[in-house]
């Protein structure tokens, strides 16, 4: 098997097809790994059926296919993908297989370019723990990647775009759930949606995201039984990156401003706090929300945004505390 240095730990079956490489198999001991995106000079065009599958890594070699070890450094664990976190499609894929990267339960993030059109069917399958996505884009229209993944996930998705100057917008998709329950006297099955989620993951038109409709579904999302963790992050993320935003930024602010306690608490636990300041003058919190936010920033030992949020505290509140006096 010949060897080559990669950015990730991967042993490869591929097949040379139509000027591109068709991987067959990949396998990686990696939590991160890296697909490649040229191999002997050919662009990776595809993922065949099953590659990714755990179980197949140890399959004969199909006729006519080739193998090749590419390494980074040592391997600590088993060539089997069970794992895989984190995955990076090169941007020369077209198409993926059948079940491409079925029961790759540990998979938890995934980042692709929005070139790949075609999709097989059963490719997420059994991938339990795939709930974010990075998309970049290759061009100046939107492919149908995204519409793909939201019509495939039912669960919560966390979805990042990339432009050419970096993100464009991180948008949620909440959850909902399907159910098919058999109903015996009709011999027949009953179809069931619940959760709030289910329109966002269908504001799609010719298979194109639609940030308008997007948008308009934020009324009745809070009318529906929801979580309040997911509302606050699709509020916070629509207002800092507001691609296509319009008339919609008003909702979205009322929102922050009535829960900003929770925002800051939210945003200090998940993100970066480099953008703390645009989430005070967006939510504008009360005396007491700052003050428990400067009790989390001194309890985490972050400096930084307890500089932000006493700035922020002495701007709006410069009288500080109400002193009373009795004789």
């Amino acid at each position: 098997m010949e060897t080559v240095s990669g950015a990730s730990n991967w042993k490869l079956v591929f097949r040379r097809e139509g000027g591109g490489v068709t991987i067959l198999r990949a396998g990686t001991p990696d939590v991160r790994a890296v697909l490649p995106e040229r191999l002997f000079g050919l662009p990776v065009t595809a993922l065949g059926d099953r590659a990714l599958a755990p179980e197949r890594q140890g399959d004969a070699l199909p006729p006519g296919a080739e193998a090749v070890l590419v390494t980074c450094g040592p391997a600590e664990a088993e060539w089997d993908n069970r794992r895989l976190q984190d995955l990076a499609l090169p941007e020369t894929l077209e198409a993926m297989g059948n079940y491409a990267l079925l029961n790759c339960s540990t998979l938890k993030t995934l980042r692709m370019y929005d070139g790949a059109a075609r999709w097989g069917g059963g490719a997420l399958m059994n991938c339990r723990s795939l709930d974010t996505l990075h998309l970049t884009r290759t061009g100046p229209d939107q492919g149908e990647a995204l519409a793909w993944f939201a019509g495939e996930l039912s669960r919560e998705l966390d979805v990042t775009l990339h432009g050419p100057d970096g993100i464009t917008a991180r948008l949620l998709f909440p959850e909902y759930t399907e159910l098919y329950e058999e109903n015996c006297p009709a011999h027949h099955f009953d179809y069931f949606i619940s959760g709030a989620g289910y329109p966002y993951h269908h504001c799609f038109r010719q298979k194109r995201l639609s940030l308008k409709e997007y948008d308009a579904l934020w009324r009745d999302f809070l009318g529906m039984e929801h979580d309040e963790a997911a509302a606050l992050r699709l509020a916070w993320r629509r207002l800092r990156w507001p691609l296509d935003l319009g008339e919609a930024e008003a909702g979205y602010r009322a929102y922050l401003k009535e829960h900003a306690g929770d925002a800051l608490r939210l945003l200090m636990e998940e993100e970066d706090g480099d953008v703390l300041p645009l989430l005070l003058d967006l939510a504008e919190p009360d005396r007491e929300a700052l003050s428990a936010a400067c009790a989390l920033a001194r309890e985490k030992g972050d400096t930084a945004a307890l500089a932000a949020l006493l700035e922020n505290q002495h701007r709006r509140f410069p009288a500080g505390l109400e002193k009373t006096f009795a004789l």
